[in-house]
């Protein structure tokens, strides 16, 4: 059964909708390696809106190994550079897919390594799953914040082996991601920026998500840019203007003291998911060029 929290990832995520494609991401990157994953995982579009090529970039899929277990992910980066800033681009509650990879290769083109981590692997793929709410109380609902961490621990130490600049580490994640960047940017001391795409603030605290971004605004380690619709029907306004306070109060906290949110106030939930009908251009725009500029004002570019 889901939790109260559970259930509001899942309507947030797309209301009215609760089906996915049942394609093997697998399957679909050895089918277009030079495409990236499957076109998409849920059967709204046929495909992104947005189409990043591939040209000058070096890009595919690899393991990086924590606690004895290979995790997979995406990466893209500028071809036959080094010593890039490095991206942690963290998934939706449906995993890796186009949308995600995608967004690797935005990045990549402004001259990131841009890594995407699998960050369920363990739990589940989310892409076998044809029913939202069984794939939340299947695969997303098992997996703990401790081991996210450190997966993402180890996806900045592949990064720094394999051309990344370890002083220049920023992350970013939409929905589910969004708050996992608030967690992470309040516990790594190698991320330097985080910016947050709707990720939830508040909720109940379990064992395996003990703690949430409200709990942790006066630890903040790394400044961090939240951008959230003003018609997001699953975070209410309330909790924003609550994390908002909470920064405002960590006086002591030049990290918390330094963060932002800027509001889209026509735009819903998911509103940077170019394969869905949530999905509102200018917005999304506009925060991709916010979050460019974000990082480079606090070191990471």
């Amino acid at each position: 059964m889901l939790t109260a929290d559970q259930t509001k990832d899942f309507d947030a995520l797309l209301p009215g909708q609760s089906t996915v494609n049942g394609a093997s991401r697998r399957t679909a990157l050895k089918v277009a390696l030079g495409v990236g994953y499957a076109a998409t995982a849920m059967p709204i579009m046929a495909q992104t809106a947005i189409k990043t090529s591939s040209d000058g970039l070096t890009s595919g899929e690899s393991t990086f190994t924590v606690d004895g277990f290979a995790v997979p992910f995406f990466y893209a980066a500028p071809e036959g550079k080094k010593n890039l800033p490095v991206v942690l681009v963290i998934q939706e509650i449906l995993g890796v897919h186009e949308y995600i990879a995608d967004t690797c290769r935005r990045f990549a083109k402004a001259g990131y390594l841009a890594i995407a981590p699998e960050l369920f692997a363990r739990q589940g793929d989310p892409s076998s799953y044809g029913e939202m709410a069984k794939l939340m109380a299947e695969v997303v609902s098992k997996v703990p914040d401790a081991q996210v961490m450190k997966d993402l621990d180890g996806a900045v130490a592949w990064a720094g082996a394999n051309g990344g600049n370890l002083k220049k580490v920023a992350i970013t994640g939409f929905c589910w991601g969004g708050r996992i960047t608030w967690l992470y940017a309040a516990q790594s001391k190698n991320v330097k920026a985080g910016v947050a795409w709707y990720g939830r603030l508040v909720g109940n605290a379990t064992a395996l998500t003990p703690k949430h971004p409200l709990d942790l605004a006066a630890d903040l380690k790394a400044p961090v840019l939240g951008l959230y619709g003003g018609q997001d029907g699953g975070i209410p306004l309330t909790t924003v203007n609550q994390m908002k306070d909470a920064m405002a109060a960590a006086k002591g906290n030049t990290a918390a003291q330094a963060s932002e949110f800027v509001l889209y106030k026509d735009a819903p939930h998911a509103f940077h998911a170019d394969y869905r009908p949530s999905y509102r251009k200018d917005a999304a725009e506009d925060g991709f060029k916010r979050a460019l500029a974000w990082f480079k004002a606090h070191g990471v570019a």
